[in-house]
C-alpha cells in the first residue's frame, strides 16, 4: 500500500457498513489505518460487524445502531461516533435498500411503477435519499467547525437509474446524485469536500435477488472494488478533490488523468 492509499488516524463514519459495499469500504479503510464507525439499523449486528472487521486490521472499528430514516436516531448515532473518536473527518453515505424490498423478482419480472406500493416507495426513498440528507445534515456542522472534512456519497450507474422496473430505486439514487451536486456547491470554499463514488456495475451484495442466475452471479463485482478509491478519497493525497464522480472500476485511469490535469 502506497502513502497515497494510507488513511492513518482518519475518523470515518460509514452508514450501512455491516455488509456489502459498506463492509468492503470499512475493511479497506481499517487496513489503511483509519478509525471507522459502521452503522446499521440493528445495533447488535453493527457491533458484531465492527468486531469482525476490526479483528485483523490496524484501525479501530466501532459499531453503532442507527436508522438513517429517523432524525433523532441519526443525531444520537452521529453524537456517539463523535464521542468515540473525538470528532469525525469523513462521512461515507452508503446505507440503502434495494429493489428486492418492493419486488423480489425485479430482474426476471420488472414491475411497472403503477404497481409499486406507496409504502414501499416511501420506505426506499426515505432510506436511500432522505437518509443521505439527514446524516449529512448531522455530520457536516462538525466538519465545518473543524475547518475541514469530506463527504462521499455512494451511487450507481446512470443507466440503472432509468432502467425499466426500477421505481423507486432508480429515482432515489438519481436524487442522491443531485443532492450531492448541491451539497458540493453549498460547501464550495469551506474546506469540506463532497464527491460521489459508485462501483461501476452490479456487486455481490444483499441487494441481488436470491434467484439471480449462477452463471451471471459469477460476474458480479466484489465489494472490495470500492477499497482503492475510498482509501484514496480519505487520504491526504485527495485533499481538495471536490465535486467529482468516481467509478471504482475505472479508478486507476481516472486518478491518473485527474492528477495530470491538476498539475
Amino acid at each position: 500500500m502506497s502513502d497515497d492509499d494510507r488513511a492513518d488516524g482518519v475518523r470515518v463514519l460509514i452508514t450501512g457498513g455491516t455488509s456489502g459495499l459498506g463492509a468492503g469500504m470499512a475493511a479497506a479503510l481499517l487496513a489503511a489505518g483509519a478509525s471507522v464507525a459502521v452503522t446499521g439499523r440493528d445495533a447488535g449486528r453493527a457491533e458484531v460487524a465492527a468486531r469482525e472487521l476490526g479483528a485483523q486490521q490496524t484501525g479501530r472499528a466501532v459499531g453503532i445502531g442507527m436508522d438513517v430514516r429517523d432524525e433523532g436516531d441519526v443525531a444520537r448515532g452521529v453524537d456517539r461516533a463523535v464521542e468515540e473518536f473525538g470528532g469525525l473527518d469523513v462521512l461515507v453515505n452508503n446505507a440503502g435498500i434495494g429493489m428486492r424490498t418492493v419486488n423480489p423478482r425485479f430482474l426476471s419480472e420488472p414491475q411497472p411503477f403503477w404497481s409499486v406500493s406507496s409504502d414501499g416507495f416511501r420506505d426506499l426513498v426515505e432510506t436511500n435519499l432522505t437518509g443521505y440528507f439527514l446524516v449529512a445534515r448531522a455530520v457536516v456542522p462538525h466538519l465545518l467547525e473543524a475547518g475541514s472534512g469530506r463527504v462521499v456519497n455512494v451511487s450507481m450507474n446512470h443507466e440503472t437509474m432509468v432502467r425499466k422496473g426500477f421505481v423507486p430505486y432508480g429515482p432515489a439514487r438519481a436524487g442522491a446524485e443531485a443532492l450531492s451536486r448541491i451539497m458540493a456547491a453549498d460547501l464550495e470554499g469551506t474546506g469540506v469536500t463532497v464527491n460521489v463514488l459508485l462501483p461501476g456495475g452490479a456487486t455481490a451484495s444483499g441487494m441481488v435477488p436470491d434467484g439471480f442466475p449462477p452463471d451471471l452471479r459469477a460476474h458480479l463485482l466484489d465489494p472490495a472494488v470500492m477499497g482503492p478509491p475510498i482509501r484514496w478519497l480519505c487520504s491526504p493525497a485527495a485533499a481538495g478533490v471536490h465535486d467529482q464522480r468516481i467509478v471504482a472500476t475505472e479508478f486507476d485511469r481516472w486518478r491518473e488523468q485527474y492528477v495530470q490535469e491538476a498539475r
